[in-house]
């Protein structure tokens, strides 16, 4: 049986849940993003494909911080108030927006539909 929207089936997204919780996948990507910026030589690049939305928002405030750019929520609501430091930019973002399939490729591969590529350059 489908899912109220036809589409997934509802289990799908609870065995998922399930897989990232247990496998840690979230943390593991937070780990490894990190490390991998500092292994790369100036001038080299890291491009990061995520298939799930969660993924995506990691990869993205790391390659924001990484860049420089403060967090939404470190950014305080008025001038006013005292001004967090910037972090070190480390890398330059090559990607603002991430690359997506188009839909001729969706057409020929159905499982790139959630595919997100994201890419930094280090400085």
């Amino acid at each position: 049986k489908k899912g109220r929207g036809g589409g997934t089936p509802p289990a799908t997204r609870s065995f998922q849940a399930i897989r990232i919780a247990v496998n840690d996948e979230l943390g593991a990507i937070e780990d490894v993003i990190p490390a991998a910026i500092d292994a790369l030589a100036p001038g080299g690049r890291l491009a990061i494909i995520s298939f799930h939305g969660l993924e995506d928002k990691i990869v993205k405030m790391a390659f924001k911080k990484a860049a420089g750019q403060l967090p939404p929520a470190m950014v305080p609501l008025s001038r006013w108030e005292p001004q967090p430091e910037a972090p070190p930019k480390v890398v330059t973002l090559i990607t603002r927006k991430p690359l997506v399939a188009s839909d001729e490729e969706v057409a020929d591969n159905v499982r790139c539909r959630s595919a997100k590529l994201r890419i930094c350059e280090k400085l």
